[in-house]
């Protein structure tokens, strides 16, 4: 049985990036008691967006724990100008199903710890991040290059709790409110780009996700009955329009995750390799950026020629590596995005989709950049392919492997 403790009696300034979930609103708490001034940090990536996180409720919640001040910032045009297009111009996707919505937020929040800890005159940042995950590498790598001055805590590696059971009962010990309950115990992380879902049930390996678990997009049993055929138009590599249209990029986003969810796009189930050693069971939401992503991957396929776009497959893994690994401020990465820029300059075309019962497919494309050309590849009576120039390439090609 669980036990009020009496708060310390010096105290000194701490930053907390604060979600308002059940870790970060148990860490408030256990904070104050061990000295610390507890100063909350909340960053919109878009969480908020739709049925999403109320950020009043939250600052109440973080009070209610005990912290004694709340910054909230809206810093979603910032997270897709300087973290989401840069990792799609790379086509970043780590292990072929996770599109990095969660590991590309972390650095940005990172940074904006250490600029209100110098503010407030905090020697101490503190994350809510388990000892076994990847944010708590993202979390202190970054720190550790802006400012490797800054004392890092994290609770959840040093506190008593052994599971969220003990977590839940410490939350309603002090009267914290919590949204997870002991039924559906899931530990969600969501932004504009995406949604990240673990724990719970779902550390079944052999169970299917509930759909309780989803957020935002709709089961193929649910899901709209009937096909939607939608167009998305680039620029350099940045999506600029749909079907058309001219939008701004965080409401293009809103408009795909909210047609790409309708139609069930953009669920993955993984079992994934994390950075500490051990493998994990997430499952993700993403209706935009699989969208956005299935697009551009296709239009770099018909403005790149071969061994740019050989090439860019290896950066591209290498790419999605560093973003999970928490090294978006690595030189490599920095090196990396100037490569990527110089292969988005002909990205420019668009692509038509058929999102139907979660899956996205390509349905026709187009660029003034294209280099694919109908009289080389065609077998009709437009062909101006010489065929028989064919022998002599293949003699020389063949020529260093004939014994």
């Amino acid at each position: 049985m669980l036990k009020k403790t009496k708060d310390a009696g010096t105290m000194k300034k701490i930053v907390l990036a604060y979600s308002g979930g059940l870790d970060t609103s148990c860490a408030v708490r256990w904070l104050k008691e061990r000295g610390y001034e507890v100063i909350c940090f909340v960053a919109d990536l878009g969480q908020g967006l739709g049925e999403g996180e109320d950020f009043g409720q939250i600052k109440e919640r973080a009070i209610a724990a005990g912290a004694l001040k709340v910054y909230i910032k809206d810093l979603q045009e910032e997270f897709i100008e300087d973290f989401i297009i840069p990792a799609l111009k790379a086509n970043a996707i780590y292990e072929g199903k996770y599109l990095l919505a969660t590991a590309l937020g972390r650095p940005l929040i990172a940074k904006y710890l250490v600029d209100i800890a110098h503010k407030e005159n905090a020697h101490a940042v503190a994350h809510g991040c388990t000892g076994k995950g990847n944010d708590q590498v993202r979390f202190e790598v970054t720190v550790g290059i802006l400012d490797p001055k800054l004392e890092i805590i994290a609770p959840v590696r040093e506190w008593e709790f052994k599971s969220r059971e003990e977590e839940m009962e410490y939350a309603a010990l002090y009267d914290i409110p919590i949204d997870v309950t002991k039924k559906k115990p899931y530990s969600i992380d969501r932004n504009i780009w995406g949604i990240s879902i673990e724990a719970g049930v779902l550390e079944d390996l052999d169970k299917e996700p509930p759909e309780d678990a989803y957020l935002i997009t709709k089961g193929p049993t649910s899901s709209a009955s009937y096909p939607k055929y939608i167009e998305v138009s680039f620029e350099k590599g940045v999506p600029k329009k749909i079907d058309g249209r001219a939008y701004k990029l965080k409401e293009l986003i809103m408009e795909l995750n909210s047609v790409g969810g309708l139609h069930g796009v953009g669920r993955s189930d993984a079992v994934e390799n994390r950075l500490v050693g051990i493998k994990s069971r997430e499952v993700y939401e993403a209706p935009a950026a699989t969208i956005i992503y299935t697009a551009h991957k296709e239009l770099e396929s018909l403005v790149l020629d071969r061994e740019l776009a050989h090439f860019k497959e290896e950066v591209s893994l290498k790419y999605s590596e560093l973003v999970y690994y928490g090294l978006w401020y690595a030189p490599l990465k920095s090196a990396l995005d100037s490569f990527v820029a110089y292969t988005q300059r002909h990205v420019t075309g668009t692509v038509r989709l058929k999102l139907s019962k979660g899956m996205c497919v390509v349905a026709g494309r187009k660029s003034p950049y294209s280099l694919y050309k109908k009289e080389l590849s065609t077998y009709g009576k437009e062909d101006k392919f010489n065929q028989k120039l064919a022998k002599g390439f293949i003699e020389i090609w063949g020529m260093p492997y004939r014994r």
